[in-house]
């Protein structure tokens, strides 16, 4: 596990006294995150939608980092009203943010592309725009406080290889995506900014969203070590931080992903990988 004094000597915005804002912290990657942050000594904000499990989590981060370095807020990521008025009520507790870690999300399958008009909105409005309204919300002022920061956007590997079973999720990765890099582009070129943003990719990882599991499945990883994993990549100043899992080993997922976008440059069907004629083909590929 990479150290605390790694990660601080490298990454000035994880100093000791400076304050992360999470979304989603109420469990699992959200909340191993604001636990190891307040365990580095940060004054942490967790927001969540859920109010009696948000109240958990503040003590168990209070627990660590102590009463007065934590804050939750109940907060609906859709609403970008709400979303501003976290920032407020972050800003108002600790002063200048340093980490944002726009990672609340949903996985609720609203089902075909023709179906369910609201639940499609209502899972786009938390896992896309959620993050945009965290990113509207904080950036310009941790841009204007000109001090280093981090800006961290939890995507999937289903925003990428997009495979079937969840649309509409994979729907909503993909454009946190797209989002995540283009923001990146605009701060590496905004003159002066010295905040930065970050793409990470969990792999299979045990969290609120885990369908039918009670305990963690022996393939997934914990929410603690998708963190010390991130910590690690941006460490290096990774982008994007490709997780893997008991399971799935970075080589896995790069020929994935590499037969994804081939689709297009081979002039494939769409989803080839799960089309009958292409079985055989992408078996081959996957074994060289």
């Amino acid at each position: 596990m990479t150290s605390d004094a790694e990660i601080q000597t490298a990454l000035p915005a994880f100093a000791s006294g400076n304050v992360a804002v999470i979304t989603g912290g109420a469990s699992g990657i959200g909340l191993a995150a604001a636990k190891r942050y307040a365990g580095m000594g940060m004054k942490t904000v967790i927001a969540d939608i859920d109010g009696a499990r948000l109240d958990g989590a503040r003590q168990a981060v209070a627990a660590i980092g102590g009463e007065d370095a934590v804050v939750a807020i109940a907060t609906d990521v859709s609403r970008a009203d709400e979303v501003d008025r976290l920032a407020e009520a972050a800003y108002s507790a600790f002063g200048s943010v340093s980490v944002l870690m726009n990672n609340a999300g949903v996985g609720n399958n609203p089902g075909r592309p023709w179906e369910n008009r609201d639940a499609w909105k209502r899972l786009l409005d938390v896992n896309f725009w959620g993050i945009v309204h965290g990113v509207e919300a904080f950036a310009p002022r941790m841009l204007a406080a000109g001090k280093p920061g981090l800006i961290i956007n939890t995507g999937s590997k289903q925003g990428i290889t997009t495979p079937p079973g969840n649309l509409a999720y994979n729907v909503s990765k993909a454009g946190v995506k797209t989002f995540t890099e283009g923001l990146a582009h605009a701060l590496r070129n905004e003159p002066g900014a010295t905040v930065t943003a970050h793409l990470l990719i969990p792999g299979f990882t045990y969290t609120g969203l885990t369908e039918g599991a009670t305990e963690k499945p022996a393939g997934a990883w914990t929410g603690e070590q998708v963190i010390d994993f991130m910590l690690a990549s941006l460490k290096r100043g990774d982008f994007y931080i490709l997780c893997p899992d008991n399971e799935v080993a970075r080589p896995m997922d790069e020929k994935r992903m590499a037969w994804a976008i081939g689709d297009i440059i081979e002039n494939r069907p769409a989803l080839s990988r799960w089309y009958p004629d292409h079985k055989d083909a992408f078996a081959a590929f996957m074994s060289q």
